[in-house]
């Protein structure tokens, strides 16, 4: 259905997790559909390196990797991956700051793991009628008083360039159809 979407309305940017992308490179006729966008956006999930080579078989355009919960209006960072080797998160979109800490809140210099931290005018007020988990998910900014930051439970590093590598989670959580 996606593929005749595409091509009986001349879709020219789509945007998909990478369970749908790899749905939708298994559908007969995608390799004619996808010459129609010229953006692909992935996000939601991560993106393994196997699923971006294997669009990049059966498509042309540019392709982004977004990053971002829905604690802060879902997209964070996001990096233009179409030419890359090696999969990031990204930089920082406008007015969002990312802060990569241990766990007594120290920033971690370039290269070292930690919980990634979101600052910024994305990031929620907290979670409807949930206090307790809006208090251990939302917290004080400790880099810039008197702001919040949303702690996401995510693992990640900055690179020397700036961009951000995603490890996965620091705890156990796994989201199972969305939850």
């Amino acid at each position: 259905a996606i593929v005749d979407l595409i091509r009986q309305n001349g879709i020219n940017m789509l945007q998909l997790t990478p369970s749908r992308l790899q749905i939708l490179l298994s559908s007969p006729g995608v390799k004619d559909a996808l010459k129609i966008p010229d953006t692909i956006i992935i996000g939601g999930e991560a993106l393994p390196l196997n699923l971006l080579n294997a669009l990049r078989g059966v498509y042309a355009g540019k392709i982004f990797n977004i990053y971002g919960p829905t604690e802060t209006t879902v997209w964070s960072t996001v990096r233009d991956v179409t030419k890359d080797s090696f999969i990031t998160i990204g930089k920082p979109i406008l007015n969002t700051q990312i802060y990569i800490v241990d766990a007594l809140n120290r920033l971690q210099p370039a290269g070292i793991f930690g919980e990634l931290l979101i600052g910024g005018d994305g990031v929620a007020r907290g979670y409807y009628k949930n206090e307790e988990l809006t208090g251990e998910k939302f917290a004080s900014n400790p880099f810039n008083p008197g702001a919040r930051v949303y702690r996401t439970g995510d693992l990640a590093r900055f690179l020397p360039d700036g961009n951000i590598e995603f490890l996965g989670r620091i705890d156990a959580q796994v989201k199972i159809r969305g939850f």
